[in-house]
């Protein structure tokens, strides 16, 4: 079997790794490349929203969180 051939399509795993690694910065060249070239926009469009959502509501929960605790 040839390990280099790729799916037409990403899994899920892989657009949720590639927009992780994105987020952070430490994306990889060969995999930006397969994005690009098998993934769809709308689907990193959608989970880069989904993730920028959770991440408001994470740090707002925190800070709420804090300033519980903080008798504030």
């Amino acid at each position: 079997m040839n390990e280099d051939r790729q799916p037409k399509s990403l899994t899920l795993r892989q657009m949720l790794q590639s927009m992780l690694a994105g987020a952070l910065g430490v994306q990889s060249g060969k995999n930006r490349e397969r994005d690009f070239s098998h993934g769809k926009p709308s689907h990193f469009i959608l989970l880069g929203v989904g993730f920028t959502v959770a991440f408001i509501l994470v740090i707002l929960g925190v800070v709420k969180l804090v300033l519980y605790l903080g008798g504030v």
